[in-house]
């Protein structure tokens, strides 16, 4: 289905795969459009309750851009390179995808996360990593600045000095210190990290999928929002989840003291 990457549907779980490991899962133009065309396919698959994102290998989660492939198709302008293009036609639809799809993702971080990678980490849900995973802004080392929804996401996380300090350093931040800043939910060693994820993905794959979308939507507008329109929001979105199955199985359940068992409708 996917040129670059691995795609399964299977029991509510969408796994999607970073399937270049010879490059340490490198971004290139195709894989950065099949991550987009992917996780619109789990957004509309109405089948898909979360979706999983990892790379292939025990190497790296995404090193960042594939500079062989991603630069040689940049405008030349100058003498230089005109990157804004494929930041706006590439990477930029991919982030969006992933923020707007009403589905919750939980990013299985493997390994190196550098770059553009680091970015397509931030842009998950939920991260879980292995201790001997790192982080890295290694934009710096290259001459350029963090792109990809970096300098969006990071100083929300963990504020605006520890952000530059990761920005203009490009030091590595491995797993435990990674979950100590609260950039990603859990740390565990690289053998627990598969039954970490599994129990995050049993969860989400049960819970009520209507809900958990509004919430995502909902938290996102926070960002950039006021507390007028914040109210409007949950009013409105309650008003919807409201008239679901999902919230009459919740409270018919809670009545009668037992497991709900949501359908995501």
């Amino acid at each position: 289905m996917f040129e670059n990457l691995l795609y399964t549907v299977e029991s509510g779980i969408c796994r999607i795969t970073l399937n270049r490991p010879h490059v340490y899962n490198a971004l290139s133009p195709g894989l950065i459009s099949d991550i987009t065309a992917a996780v619109t396919a789990a957004g509309a698959d109405d089948t898909v309750r979360v979706i999983v994102l990892t790379g292939a290998g025990d190497k790296a989660f995404c090193s960042g851009a594939d500079l062989k492939e991603g630069f040689a198709n940049a405008q030349l302008s100058g003498g230089g390179m005109a990157l804004g293009e494929s930041l706006r036609n590439g990477y930029h639809p991919m982030i969006v995808a992933m923020r707007n799809v009403p589905k919750p993702i939980i990013g299985r971080v493997n390994g190196v996360a550098a770059g553009a990678g680091f970015s397509l980490a931030l842009a998950c849900d939920v991260l879980v990593c292995s201790n001997e995973a790192y982080f890295s802004q290694i934009f710096v080392n290259i001459g350029l600045m963090p792109d990809a929804g970096s300098t969006f996401f990071l100083p929300r996380l963990i504020g605006p000095q520890k952000a530059f300090e990761l920005c203009s350093t490009g030091r590595r931040v491995y797993g435990p210190e990674a979950a100590a800043l609260g950039l990603v939910n859990r740390s565990v060693a690289a053998d627990e990290l598969d039954a970490a994820v599994a129990e995050l993905v049993a969860y989400y794959a049960a819970a009520p999928t209507l809900a958990i979308g509004a919430m995502k939507k909902v938290l996102n507008q926070s960002l950039y929002s006021d507390l007028a329109h914040q109210l409007e929001q949950e009013a409105d979105n309650q008003d919807t989840l409201g008239r679901s199955n999902d919230v009459a199985e919740g409270i018919g359940s809670f009545l009668m003291k037992k497991a709900a068992k949501f359908q995501g409708r």
